[in-house]
């Protein structure tokens, strides 16, 4: 009898077995809401940290998935062949959720890349060799992978990437610069979306290539964020020589790889454990005496709520990518609601501190409220623009009139 064809442990028994061995592992998390005061303040949403803090924070969680995943619970949904457990995404939900009352390493974006994105797209697109190759490998978080999408000439186009990609016997050559490229610093793959046909309509034209970042030819630049930390990064491509048996897909099929990636973060999105949460706002409006005001009773209400369409949103994603389909345009309303959320916490946050967030005065939960306030306006951007999620909810899940396009036909053609 394989894996699949056995019933399922129930969520009962799942969440005692899962719980015993946390339990043997990690100290519990002191019960109930955020006392105030109490442990560290940071409710930053990028990292401000330095190179080698970043690094050991991103160290302490590939261990622990790596833990996990030797356990079964690093990939409890997965097929068996790729260390999975076979199990449903109700499972998964009672681990994390158990999971939470336990002092784990904190999360980092570029981890959550390499095993929420990169790997499940390599599973869908990736060669018999490639899967075997880098699945467990990435899913384990025995490396590192970052995104290799965004360039400086292209702005939220994404089809409209200039880096190339040029066939020369079994290698293509790589040229170009991508931007905002989460972690390169720390990656040890990255996923590239390089144009291969400059001579037919710009998402034709895209290839998408696994790359090891030590390749010669490749240089990345950290870019100095106004939170202070460098978590983003400028990564430059000069002849860079990459084996066909890198390539992700086949050749012209680089836009619709971009779309099952990019769907991956945007249907994960609200479940990263990044920015200020609703329990930290909550223990900012009780300390300072606010929740019996009328007004901010109906701002904080208003929080709550998003939090929870969210965790809706989320569990229909779940469902969706647990029957094995890939990521569909619906995942533009989790991403919509995920940052409208963060700029509302945001805010109201701001409203509750007035000037103690503008000055650092060490009093514990009042500046640290700035990091938040500051990186959150960049999740407009990341994962594909608010005004891009937009037009795919019209176009493409509504079934509303397309924009108006100056840019159809060839690639090489279109003003830029």
């Amino acid at each position: 009898m394989s894996q699949s064809d056995r019933p399922h442990p129930s969520l009962q028994d799942f969440a005692a077995e899962a719980e015993s061995w946390l339990a043997e592992r990690r100290a519990p998390l002191r019960e109930g809401a955020v006392t105030w005061g109490e442990g560290s303040d940071d409710v930053s949403v990028f990292h401000r940290l330095s190179f080698p803090e970043e690094r050991d924070l991103l160290q302490r969680a590939m261990e622990w998935q790596q833990e996990k995943y030797d356990a079964g619970y690093g990939a409890i949904t997965w097929p068996v062949e790729h260390g999975g457990m076979e199990l449903t995404a109700d499972h998964e939900r009672t681990f994390k959720a158990i999971e939470s009352h336990f002092c784990v390493p904190a999360g980092h974006e570029t981890f959550a890349v390499t095993t929420g994105l990169i790997a499940p797209t390599v599973r869908i697109f990736g060669t018999e060799d490639q899967r075997s190759s880098f699945v467990r490998r990435f899913l384990r978080a025995d490396e590192l992978c970052c995104q290799l999408f965004s360039e400086p000439g292209a702005g939220s186009d994404l089809a409209g990437l200039a880096t190339s990609a040029v066939q020369d016997g079994d290698e293509w050559v790589i040229n170009g610069q991508k931007v905002w490229s989460s972690g390169a610093q720390f990656s040890a793959w990255g996923e590239l979306i390089a144009r291969t046909d400059p001579d037919v309509p710009k998402h034709v034209g895209l290839t998408a290539f696994l790359v090891p970042m030590d390749t010669p030819g490749i240089e990345v630049r950290p870019i100095k964020q106004m939170s202070g930390g460098s978590s983003f990064n400028e990564v430059f491509f000069s002849d860079v020589r990459l084996p066909d048996a890198l390539r992700l897909g086949a050749v012209g099929e680089g836009w619709k790889v971009a779309l099952t990636t990019l769907g991956f973060e945007r249907g994960g999105t609200g479940g990263r454990g990044v920015g200020g949460s609703w329990d930290r706002l909550l223990g900012l409006a009780q300390w300072l005496g606010r929740t019996g005001e009328p007004v901010m009773r109906q701002k904080l209400i208003s929080v709550y709520m998003n939090q929870k369409v969210q965790g809706f949103n989320r569990s229909r994603s779940h469902a969706q990518a647990e029957s094995g389909r890939p990521p569909g345009p619906e995942g533009s309303i989790g991403k919509l609601a995920w940052v409208r959320g963060m700029t509302e916490i945001g805010e109201v946050a701001a409203e509750l501190l007035g000037p103690r967030i503008l000055a650092d005065t060490g009093e514990w939960g009042t500046f640290a409220w700035t990091d938040h306030l500051l990186g959150a306006p960049g999740y407009r951007i990341a994962g594909g623009a608010d005004e891009i999620q937009r037009n795919i909810i019209g176009e493409r899940v509504l079934g509303l009139p397309g924009e108006p396009r100056a840019d159809r036909g060839p690639w090489r053609g279109i003003p830029r």
